[in-house]
C-alpha cells in the first residue's frame, strides 16, 4: 500500500474570505481541538478506529456529496481537516472537484479525501458539519443577490444563529454565494455584516449597523434617536428604524428635513422592518393595491400563491409599503434617501421584489440560513480502500466520478 501524498487542496478563486480562512483568523471555525474530536464523534466512528487500531490501518478515500444543489463553500472544513492531520502527525489528500463558489448539483461528489483510515474515520462527522450547512446557506445567498444584482444586502444572521461556530460560517457562505452572483451577475451582492468578528469575510475591520428599536424606544422620538447617534458618531452615514412608533411615512419624512444635508448628500437611509401583525403608516388592502397598480400593474393580475400575495400586498414590509416609501420620499424632494428593507427577506421574498422591480437599496437578512435542515447534510461514503474501488450498493455514481479524474 503507497503511502498518502502531502495535504494539499486545489486553489480556490480569489476571494475576500480566504485570508482568513486560511491564516487564522477565525479560530471558532478550529473547534473542536484534537484532543477532543473523540467527544464530539459518533461512537461508532470511535469504535471502528480502535477495530482498526487493534487489526491493521489501510489507506481509503472519501467521496464528499450532498443531495440538493449547492453552492460549493469548503474552507472551514478543508481548514479544520488540515488542522487534524498536522495535529495527528499523518497526512491527508484533499482533492477538490469544484472551485469554491461553483454551483454543483444534487448527487455530484463535492471532494476526494484520500488517507489512513485510522486517522480519518473519527473526523467524518465533524468535518460534514462544516460543509453542509455553509454549502445551502451559500446558495440561498447567491439566489438573493443573482434575482436582486442592483440591491446591497447585509449580513444580519448571528442573532439567529446557534453559537459563535455557526455564525462564522453562515458568515463565510454569505461571502462566498455573493462572490459568486458577483462573478455570474455583476451584483453588489452582500457589503457587510453586522459583527466585528466576522466582517473580514466582506473585507471590512467592522460590522456595519446603527441602532437597534431599543435604541428608538430609550430616545422617546425616532428623530430624537437620530440625533443621538449622530451626536455620537458625527462622521458615520445614518441609517434610522422608523417603524418603533408605527409611524413609518411620517417619521421618515420628519428625519430627513432633521438631517437635510445628510438627506440631499445620499447619506441617509430609513429602515423598514415593520413586523407583521400590521400595514405600514397609510396602507390597508385597498390602498396597498392601488399602490401596486400605479407601479406594477401586472404583478397583482397574475395567479400568486397566498405566501406571494403576502409579500406584494400584505401586512409588514411588503413591496406596497416599499413602492409607498419611495412615492411619500420622492415627493418630498428626498430622491437620494435610500430605503433600507429587512424582516423575513428569504430567497422567495427576493425572488417576488425582484419580479415587481421594489426599489430597495439595500436588504438587511439573516433569512438566507437554511430553512429546511435536513437538506444541510452531507454524506461521506468510502469508495476505495488502496487501490480497490468498492462502494455499497446504489452509490456507484461516486465511483464513476471518480474515475473520469475530470473537475
Amino acid at each position: 500500500m503507497s503511502g498518502a501524498a502531502p495535504v494539499r487542496s486545489s486553489p480556490p478563486p480569489e476571494h475576500a474570505a480566504l485570508p482568513a480562512v486560511e491564516t487564522g483568523a477565525c479560530d471558532s471555525c478550529l473547534a473542536p481541538a484534537a484532543a477532543d474530536v473523540g467527544r464530539y464523534t459518533d461512537s461508532y466512528f470511535v469504535r471502528t478506529q480502535q477495530v482498526i487500531g487493534r487489526c491493521g490501518d489501510q489507506e481509503v478515500t472519501y467521496a464528499v456529496f450532498m443531495r440538493r444543489p449547492v453552492i460549493f463553500t469548503p474552507g472551514l472544513m478543508v481548514r479544520w481537516l488540515k488542522a487534524m492531520a498536522a495535529a495527528r502527525g499523518t497526512a491527508v489528500r484533499i482533492d477538490l472537484m469544484y472551485e469554491e463558489g461553483d454551483w454543483v448539483g444534487a448527487g455530484e461528489p463535492l471532494m476526494y479525501i484520500t488517507g489512513s483510515f485510522y486517522h480519518l474515520v473519527d473526523l467524518e462527522t465533524l468535518y460534514l458539519q462544516k460543509l453542509g450547512p455553509a454549502c445551502v446557506a451559500a446558495y440561498n445567498a447567491y439566489t438573493m443577490c443573482r434575482d436582486l444584482p442592483g440591491v446591497a444586502f447585509l449580513a444580519m444572521d448571528a442573532r439567529h444563529c446557534a453559537g459563535i461556530e455557526m455564525a462564522e460560517m453562515m458568515a463565510y457562505a454569505a461571502a462566498v454565494g455573493s462572490a459568486a452572483a458577483r462573478k455570474e451577475a455583476a451584483a453588489v451582492g452582500f457589503i457587510g455584516n453586522a459583527t466585528d468578528a466576522t466582517a473580514h469575510y466582506f473585507g471590512r475591520e467592522r460590522g456595519l449597523g446603527t441602532m437597534p428599536h431599543a435604541l428608538i424606544g430609550y430616545a422617546g422620538s425616532t428623530v430624537r434617536a437620530a440625533e443621538m447617534f449622530r451626536e455620537t458618531f458625527p462622521d458615520d452615514d445614518l441609517t434610522v428604524l422608523v417603524d418603533y412608533y408605527g409611524r413609518e411615512i411620517s417619521d421618515a419624512l420628519a428625519v430627513c428635513e432633521r438631517f437635510p444635508d445628510l438627506a440631499h448628500g445620499g447619506r441617509l437611509g430609513v429602515r423598514l422592518d415593520t413586523h407583521g401583525g400590521r400595514f405600514i403608516e397609510g396602507l390597508g388592502p385597498q390602498e396597498s393595491y392601488a399602490v401596486l397598480e400605479r407601479h406594477a400593474p401586472t404583478a397583482i393580475r397574475r395567479y400568486r400563491n397566498e405566501t406571494e400575495l403576502r409579500t406584494l400586498t400584505g401586512t409588514g414590509v411588503s413591496a406596497a409599503a416599499i413602492f409607498a416609501m419611495r412615492e411619500r420620499l420622492d415627493a418630498a424632494g428626498w430622491r437620494k434617501v435610500k430605503i433600507v428593507a429587512s424582516s423575513g427577506f428569504d430567497v422567495g421574498k427576493c425572488k417576488v421584489m425582484a419580479d415587481v422591480g421594489a426599489p430597495i437599496d439595500v436588504i438587511g437578512t439573516g433569512s438566507f440560513l437554511p430553512d429546511t435542515w435536513r437538506e444541510t447534510y452531507a454524506t461521506a461514503d468510502i469508495v476505495a480502500y488502496g487501490d480497490v474501488g468498492s462502494v455499497k450498493v446504489g452509490r456507484e455514481f461516486l465511483l464513476k466520478r471518480r474515475d473520469r479524474g475530470d473537475r
